[in-house]
């Protein structure tokens, strides 16, 4: 058998979870050492960017001296055994802090661990730290990316540019190299937007397929956890572990997912939906040649391409009366008791309190149409297999000044982008977002969209455009 090369030193902060794992197996390098280096870098680049809530060093250390003893007996766990990571800070971490990005919870702490940290523990994978959010991930809107406990999410690309909300320290962990991938959440949007604006891979999975056990609820029938990692095989890999029923979670959709490249579909079977105006008129000019280069790309993957547009819905009132609606349940006792009042953003203190005065029928004239949005893309994915777009159509904000909140001119024909993001975590389906490209030293994305819990048909078409580009491949130029 041959023997996988050894990993160079100056590798490793870039590496993928399939490399790492092949050096632990091969005993290049142990666990203990691996830990060291990443919870070493964690502490000393990740406050740089606003990036860490809580390092978990000891804990870490801990688990890794327990991966080496397993690893030196040949007792082989997972792909994920002895591998750092690191998780947002809504998930519970027995005995540490879970502040919810917020400073009235700041001293918060729970005596259990969320349901997905117990079961990457049971993988033998290292926890290092918990990584900064935007305050009660972004429930009731957001003005600007100070937005936070630890301050705003800097883009470790420019660190003058915002890194995207609400998995700001996940996205940028893993994008300057601080930990190989990092757990997030969605609920509009939160994993896609950082993943793309800081240019790594995030895999928002199917609604139900992993426990929310133990994460900070906003909007239970939207509230997903996922992944943000190097490639897409490694969001694969990650999903394997953590997906799985839970009756702790009343959403579980007791369902598991197993990472099966060797079955995935022939590329040329598959119908891609797609809209050329998304990838020339949509997107801002400066950003047009590279989209219309990753539109290339995946165009040469063989897929049936069809031209395609989205159910003509209003999907961003829709899915912000959920949420508000939601949250303000959720949130109602700490809106009333005045502790939203010290909340960093007042926009978002505005709007958890204006919350409070959505009705019944508001909610409910909302759930009627998210169910005929959910009707009209069953009968979408009938006629195309997945859908791609653009993940956003310009570059990330300021990171020191309010978002511009003035509307871009835009085409009044619409393709399959405006409004996908909303759309598909209305309907619960899972998505992936891969780096596509560098616009001015900022990157960009590309969406990947499939049918409720068909996660290996996204990644597969993901893992074949990481194949033939290397945009993922791509880093910033931090130290160390």
């Amino acid at each position: 058998m041959h023997k996988p090369a050894k990993l160079d030193e100056s590798a490793i902060p870039f590496a993928t979870i399939t490399e790492l794992s092949a050096a632990l197996r091969a005993h290049d390098i142990s666990s203990s050492e691996l830990t060291r280096f990443f919870a070493k870098r964690l502490e000393s680049i990740g406050p740089e960017c606003n990036a860490l809530a809580c390092s978990l060093a000891k804990r870490g250390h801990k688990t890794a001296k327990d991966a080496d003893f397993d690893l030196k007996r040949e007792r082989f766990r997972s792909p994920l055994q002895g591998i750092p990571y690191a998780a947002k800070d809504l998930l519970a971490v027995a005995k540490y802090p879970t502040t919810w990005g917020a400073k009235p919870f700041a001293d918060q702490v729970f005596d259990y661990d969320a349901a997905v940290i117990q079961r990457l523990d049971s993988a033998q994978a290292v926890l290092i730290g918990k990584l900064a959010m935007v305050e009660l991930a972004g429930g009731g809107g957001y003005s600007s990316a100070a937005a936070s406990l630890q301050g705003p999410g800097l883009n470790p690309w420019n660190k003058s540019y915002w890194s995207g909300g609400s998995s700001s320290g996940p996205g940028i962990a893993v994008a300057a190299g601080l930990v190989p991938y990092a757990l997030g959440c969605e609920t509009s949007g939160s994993i896609l937007t950082p993943a793309c604006y800081c240019g790594v891979t995030g895999l928002r999975p199917t609604y139900g397929l992993i426990s929310r056990h133990g994460a900070m609820p906003l909007s239970w029938t939207l509230d997903k956890l996922g992944v943000l990692a190097r490639t897409a095989e490694d969001c694969a890999l990650v999903l394997h572990q953590i997906a799985g029923k839970d009756d702790d979670d009343p959403g579980s959709a007791h369902k598991s997912f197993y990472y099966a490249p060797r079955y995935y579909r022939k590329f040329s079977d598959l119908r891609v939906g797609y809209a050329e105006i998304d990838f020339s008129d949509w997107c801002d000019e400066p950003l047009r040649p590279a989209f219309a280069n990753a539109l290339s790309v995946a165009k040469s993957i063989g897929g049936q391409m069809v031209e395609t547009k989205l159910p003509d819905f209003p999907y961003e009132p829709v899915i912000t009366a959920i949420i508000h609606s939601e949250g303000a349940s959720v949130f109602e006792a700490f809106i009333k008791s005045g502790q939203v009042d010290q909340l960093a953003d007042q926009s978002q203190i505005d709007g958890l309190k204006a919350a409070l005065t959505y009705s019944a029928l508001d909610y409910l004239k909302a759930m009627r149409v998210r169910s005929q949005i959910q009707t009209a893309f069953r009968q979408l994915f009938t006629t195309v297999d997945l859908l791609i777009a653009p993940t956003h159509f310009e570059p990330p904000d300021r990171a020191d000044r309010p978002f511009d909140e003035t509307p871009p001119k835009r085409p009044d024909q619409k393709g399959v982008a405006a409004g996908l993001v909303q759309a598909s975590n209305l309907c619960g389906f899972p998505a992936i977002t891969i780096p596509c490209g560098l616009v001015n030293g900022l990157p960009i994305g590309l969406q990947i969209v499939g049918p409720a819990f068909e996660e290996n048909r996204i990644v597969g078409f993901a893992r074949e455009f990481q194949d033939r580009t290397n945009f993922h491949k791509q880093h910033p130029p931090l130290p160390g």
